[in-house]
């Protein structure tokens, strides 16, 4: 009998992680017109304003929220005399994006707006959002890692809503005028982003408005075997409309760019119902700065200034898209002796490797489509008739070409690499502490109040801001005040410093 205790005491754990993995879905079938309704809803703070601002927040867990808050400080510090008059940059925000660790800042932004500025730090930053996870290496935790992930992620989802969102869903986001938000995660059957939008729930038949920011941000932070997937129901028998225009000529023709095409497959196997469950884990596995969103409205766009309306279009003059990257740098002291990586060394380098140069990739694919975008826009507004130009609402002595559309990428190596190493050095975890905390939110203020490419955006319609304090760099960072202890020696922790990094 004592022998078989083990068995059975294992067949228990299994039994028990594979119910931690199977889930009710939290998403509602689609009633009434309800993405009408949102639609309606919507107010856009820059209406009749001629700059736009996009911010796209990295993963990273609290070291990246705590960044990606830095930045928006220096946004709203910052005042600009555009169209409409002298006023906060953070006014002309029309998006923005956000991927795990970021994704809680920019969920949290889109539903308080200003207001995210002044309790933020302390409503998230400065708690420890690993409360009632699981944390260490021990045999329960690997069965369950083995079972689908050690963590439920509804758990997580539910110290959100408790200590952050209260209860708030998407349709909260439009009761204010503020901007656009996108929270990615990532479709890990289909291999694409998912986008929560009105086109993946349209095509789910699902409805989004009823959906809990607090879940669409822990699936977006959903890292693999730390949290299990969160689970969305397919309802593909509560619509009867085809799919939209731009889906059906992306999913039908054999040039789609490939990004859109995989895009394009996914829904199409959402409305279908070859997709009955939609799992979702951490979004920067595809997409770690969450410029899904923009790229795939701009390549499935037919119209030049599309996803813009043509009324918008003509009266832009300045765009600027700010990708906000907490990413990591190599770590590690192996490359200094023959021996090495070890084998948790060598999984953690090998994810940081791919996941970086999938980062780079994507930057710069980015940069390209969106200088196509300007020629294509300038080349639109040129052509415009007389006619046109009234009815669109162009202004006296209005100059076609005076467009400029710039992205820029604001992170720790430019701040130099003293200050660099320190930042760096920060774990990727969710639970820091003040010194850390407060560190990382000044060098997101820095990092953009520096940024060359910002000060000429400034220069050109008489922007300013402040002039970043020097800042004496510490030795080393400050130490956290609690770790999470590995019951195997040699085993890396469920939470590596990598786990909520760029690259996961």
């Amino acid at each position: 009998m004592r022998k078989a205790a083990p068995a059975a005491a294992l067949a228990v754990l299994i039994a028990g992680c594979s119910s931690l993995a199977s889930r009710d879905p939290t998403n509602q079938p689609l009633s009434g017109n309800a993405y009408g309704a949102m639609a309606a809803s919507r107010q856009d703070p820059a209406a009749g304003d001629d700059v736009i601002v996009g911010l796209a927040f990295s993963g990273g867990g609290t070291r990246a929220a705590a960044f990606s808050y830095g930045v928006l400080q220096e946004v709203n510090e910052t005042t600009v005399r555009t169209r409409t008059g002298t006023h906060s940059l953070l006014d002309s925000v029309t998006f923005v994006s956000g991927v795990s660790g970021g994704s809680v800042t920019a969920a949290y932004y889109g539903l308080k707006k200003r207001e995210a500025l002044t309790d933020f730090r302390e409503r998230f930053l400065l708690r420890n959002a690993e409360e009632g996870l699981s944390t260490s290496i021990d045999p329960v935790n690997l069965v369950r890692a083995m079972g689908g992930g050690v963590n439920d992620s509804q758990v997580f989802a539910r110290w959100l809503d408790d200590n952050l969102f209260k209860g708030a869903t998407f349709a909260d986001f439009r009761k204010t005028p503020g901007p656009r938000i996108w929270i990615n995660a990532s479709d890990i059957y289909n291999r694409t982003p998912f986008i929560y939008g009105e086109a993946a729930f349209i095509a789910l038949c699902s409805d989004l408005a009823s959906y809990r920011i607090a879940d669409a941000v822990a699936a977006s932070a959903a890292v693999p075997i730390v949290f299990t997937p969160m689970v969305i129901k397919n309802y593909p028998k509560q619509c009867a409309d085809p799919p939209p225009e731009w889906l059906q000529r992306a999913y039908a023709s054999p040039n789609t760019p490939p990004m859109l095409k995989s895009f394009a497959n996914a829904l199409y196997s959402y409305r279908d119902g070859t997709t009955k469950y939609v799992k979702l884990v951490d979004g920067g596995l595809v997409d770690n700065f969450g410029l899904s969103g923009f790229t795939i409205s701009r390549i499935a766009a037919q119209l030049p200034y599309e996803p813009l309306s043509p009324e918008k279009a003509v009266l832009l003059r300045r765009m600027m898209v700010i990708l906000v990257d907490a990413g990591r740098g190599p770590s590690g002291n192996w490359v200094q002796t023959v021996d090495g990586p070890t084998g948790s060394e060598l999984i953690m380098a090998a994810a940081d490797t791919a996941g970086q140069a999938s980062v780079n990739a994507s930057f710069t694919a980015f940069q390209s489509i969106m200088g196509d975008w300007q020629r294509q826009l300038t080349a639109w507004r040129c052509g415009l008739s007389a006619e046109q130009r009234r009815r669109y609402g162009a202004p006296a002595n209005w100059n076609c070409r005076d467009i400029k559309v710039v992205v820029t990428r604001v992170g720790f190596d430019q701040l130099g690499p003293e200050r660099a190493k320190v930042l760096n050095a920060v774990d990727t975890r969710l639970q820091l502490p003040a010194a850390q905390v407060d560190t990382v939110i000044a060098a997101g203020r820095d990092a953009l109040g520096v940024n060359a490419a910002y000060q000429d955006l400034l220069k050109s319609f008489g922007g300013r801001t402040r002039q970043p304090a020097p800042m004496p760099v510490p030795s080393e960072p400050p130490a956290a005040e609690s770790a999470p202890v590995a019951v195997f020696p040699g085993l890396p922790e469920i939470f590596p410093a990598s786990s909520f990094s760029a690259t996961r």
